[in-house]
């Protein structure tokens, strides 16, 4: 990273702590946080991830919303876009324009649909060159003059001399634009641009002109999700004096016949596959315009609908009630901390609250994975999943800090898309809809059985375990017809087979214990026996998870640094993965021949003397601590098993060691892609003082805690207290544990402990108490008997 680079993370670092500071551009706006200085919305940073490989935007939007307006700043062909996955980067000095649809945190991605640009002065349809100032609309900025907070983000684009204010609500995004006096505002709306491009990704798009307000159109993009349809509405705040709108395509062998309005200025309606469009609205007596984006997954007769979701054109009154809706959210947990810590605990909330996104019009229709339209009344359609990453922690702390029919209606979405499916089986990695088929597992399954196993309700449990079943024995998918049949996914038949097999054995091990208690004892034998398929993979001679070839040997040479993409491996080495039995750990424990071997198996991972270039070629692999990657999510639950193998005390000492080197609060503040919500949510539920090593198990293992009191204000009306005694940074280990005024022997909560209300309280001290939760009987869960 170059100096310039740090030293505007260092500058951002200071200015955006979320302590309320305001500021006032040169156009005379006072950008003032609309939320209370003291309120949990105003402790968020929203540029932490933006820099560095977090991959998060910072632009606006509500919980869990479907629209996400954000700055972009720089597009590129998807081979080069891995920077730029959320569109934005902090290290930039360029804005190409405001689209409005984002990921939170990929490590692949799409998106950045309808980009808007403001602009003066003469119209020019390209963006230009980042590194060439006033080569095209783009616009040069400072981050001394940008600010965000939780659902707003404003800019001063200096070589336009515009003043941009974003805001949004569920499905509309509000822009708000400050030209300089006796300036003609003009507009750019570029359907060309999107996040990790190619020549021909955009399949087709329209836009038409409806009088001289509002603006229709739709665009259909070849990416990540293929045949993905996004329509807009556009209403603007003023008439448009003057327009035109071009097809920029080249090289197209036939266009038809014209119709009516020869040129681009006269036509109401223009198609194609290169849309872009200028409009000017002459001189604005009060230097505003504003513009209402409203998209649908439907039609522009849907978008138009959704525009009344906002009826007005009061910019203040949108802001204020996109931070009720954040400060809404983020009350569900209390926290008393240091500034930084406390900054840190709740953007990581805010960041777990991005996703899974609002997918359905207003009117109760969705696009569902066949690509076709759908209508519920009975739910808010879901979409965003991506499951490989959130089933782990995302999932599990939005149970307990959302409301019950939230968690439902995701249980809801999930299951609908299964039976809208053309394979018949559950999301792997959906977004818009429509499948990816990115990473591994049917890990919609433990989202479903955590669900199940809280208790929430709202769901329909039979269709969702008839859902669960199918997706785990659809053998075309991911070598699972090899899986049944030997007990494991061979590597000469399936890449990534190892990872494979031990994913599908964790999932099959929620199914079972969710058919179990639905009363199923045939669904639940039948897959408490392929859960522990994991042994097939696991060589005891070496103490690695290994891939066997279909004839049961092992593949060799084996070297358990090895990782590439289509290895035995998905985005890790043996290194990683060999921990990965969160149902079975005293199996594990076993198989590595006791508590002082598995401890100190553990501990070669994170004191291993590393060479960077071992994992330099896997961009996903980050975060490193010897071996352990906190920046990808099969290393997330490693730090907790020394719960299970009697040293609770060293989990301590590394989730220390952790949080100290991965999170920090600056734009590059976390160490590998937030991934949709699940590094910030590991952050969360870390910073309480546990974590759900095995969703569907409701149990949750004790670290320690991180913030000096935290109540987490319950979905059913009841407060859980977790207070910290004596924390500070060198009174890093749990001296005692005291629940209801009792003493806490065992290392773990379980959700019904938290659910019922009360007060946990961590006595923390220098020095470890190497005897509190080391026995056997106070260790948590395990599908066999600890030996």
């Amino acid at each position: 990273m170059s100096t310039t680079a740090v030293n505007k993370m260092t500058l951002a670092s200071s200015v955006f702590l979320g302590l309320g500071l305001s500021l006032s551009l040169s156009l005379g706006i006072s950008y003032a946080n609309a939320a209370d200085k003291n309120s949990p919305a105003a402790a968020v940073n929203v540029f932490i991830g933006t820099g560095g490989d977090g991959h998060t935007f910072p632009g606006a939007t509500r919980p869990f919303g479907m629209v996400q307006l954000s700055p972009d700043t720089q597009v590129r062909h998807f081979k080069q876009s891995y920077p730029w996955a959320a569109g934005y980067r902090y290290e930039d000095d360029s804005i190409l324009g405001f689209s409005h649809t984002h990921f939170s945190g990929t490590g692949h991605s799409d998106l950045g649909d309808v980009l808007l640009m403001p602009y003066s002065g003469e119209t020019k349809l390209e963006p230009g060159y980042p590194e060439r100032a006033y080569s095209g609309y783009r616009s040069r900025f400072s981050h001394q003059q940008e600010q965000a907070e939780p659902g707003y983000y404003a800019v001063k684009l200096l070589d336009h001399e515009i003043d941009v204010e974003l805001t949004a609500s569920e499905r509309v995004g509000l822009h708000r634009y400050r030209f300089a006096k006796n300036v003609e505002a003009k507009l750019i709306v570029d359907l060309r641009s999107s996040i990790y491009d190619y020549k021909t990704k955009n399949l087709w798009s329209s836009m038409r002109v409806r009088g001289n307000t509002l603006v229709t159109g739709m665009r259909e993009t070849r990416g990540w999700a293929a045949g993905r349809q996004v329509y807009f509405a556009m209403r603007f705040s003023r008439p448009f004096v003057s327009r035109e709108i071009h097809n920029r395509e080249d090289a197209v062998e036939y266009r038809g016949f014209a119709g009516p309005g020869a040129g681009a200025k006269d036509k109401v309606k223009v198609e194609g596959k290169a849309l872009v469009a200028a409009f000017d609205f002459g001189t604005p007596d009060n230097q505003t315009l504003m513009v209402k984006v409203a998209i649908s997954a439907v039609s522009e007769e849907g978008a138009i609908a959704n525009l009344s979701e906002m009826k007005e054109w009061d910019f203040a009154a949108e802001r204020n009630k996109a931070s009720q809706a954040w400060n809404e959210a983020l009350s569900a947990v209390s926290i008393e901390a240091k500034p930084e810590m406390r900054t840190m605990a709740y953007t990581a909330l805010y960041h777990s609250m991005m996703g899974p996104s609002l997918f359905m019009d207003i009117d109760g229709r969705y696009r569902g994975p066949d690509n076709q339209v759908h209508q519920t009344d009975s739910f808010r359609f879901h979409s965003t999943f991506s499951l490989w990453d959130t089933y782990r922690a995302l999932h599990p702390l939005l149970t307990l800090i959302q409301p019950e029919a939230r968690n439902a209606d995701f249980v809801k979405s999930l299951v609908a898309s299964q039976q809208f499916s053309p394979e018949g089986i559950l999301p792997v990695w959906q977004f818009h809809g429509l499948e990816t088929w990115c990473m591994i597992g049917y890990h919609a399954v433990p989202v479903i059985a955590d669900a199940y196993m809280k208790g929430i309700k709202g769901f329909d449990a039979e269709a969702a375990l008839n859902a669960m079943v199918k997706s785990a024995e659809y053998g075309p998918y991911g070598g699972l017809q090899h899986y049944m049949k030997f007990g494991y996914v061979p590597t000469d038949l399936e890449p990534e087979a190892a990872s494979k097999t031990v994913e599908y054995a964790f999932d099959d091990w929620t199914i079972a214990r969710m058919a179990e208690k639905m009363g199923k004892a045939d669904i639940a034998k039948k897959f408490y026996t392929r859960a522990q398929y994991y042994r097939n993979v696991f060589d005891t001679k070496t103490g690695f998870i290994r891939a066997r070839k279909s004839n049961g040997e092992f593949r060799i040479p084996f070297d358990p640094t090895v990782s590439n993409f289509g290895s035995d491996y998905t985005e890790g080495s043996a290194w990683q993965y060999s921990w990965y039995m969160p149902h079975d750990n005293a199996g594990l424990l076993a198989m590595l021949g006791g508590d002082a071997a598995a401890t100190s198996k553990i501990d070669q991972v994170f004191d291993a003397k590393v060479d960077e270039k071992v994992y330099a070629h896997m961009e996903d692999i980050s975060g490193l601590i010897g071996h352990y990657a906190h920046g990808n999510e099969p290393s997330h639950h490693v730090a907790y098993l020394y719960n299970y193998f009697g040293a609770p005390w060293k989990t301590q000492q590394r989730l220390q060691q952790i949080v100290d080197s991965q999170y920090h609060v600056k734009p590059d503040g976390l160490s590998g892609n937030d991934d949709l919500g699940q590094m910030s949510a590991w952050l969360a539920f870390t910073s309480f003082g546990f974590y759900p090593v095995a969703p569907g198990s409701n149990e949750y293992i004790i670290g320690r805690p991180f913030l000096d009191k935290t109540i987490l204000n319950l979905p059913n009306g009841k407060k859980f207290t977790i207070r910290a005694d004596h924390l500070s940074k060198t009174n890093m280990y749990v001296g005692s544990v005291m629940l209801n005024g009792k003493t806490l022997d065992k290392n773990y909560l379980t959700h019904e402990q938290i659910t019922a209300g009360g007060e946990l309280i961590f006595s923390m001290r220098a020095q470890p108490n190497k005897k509190w939760g080391s026995s056997k009987e106070a260790r948590p869960y395990t599908q066999t008997q600890y030996q």
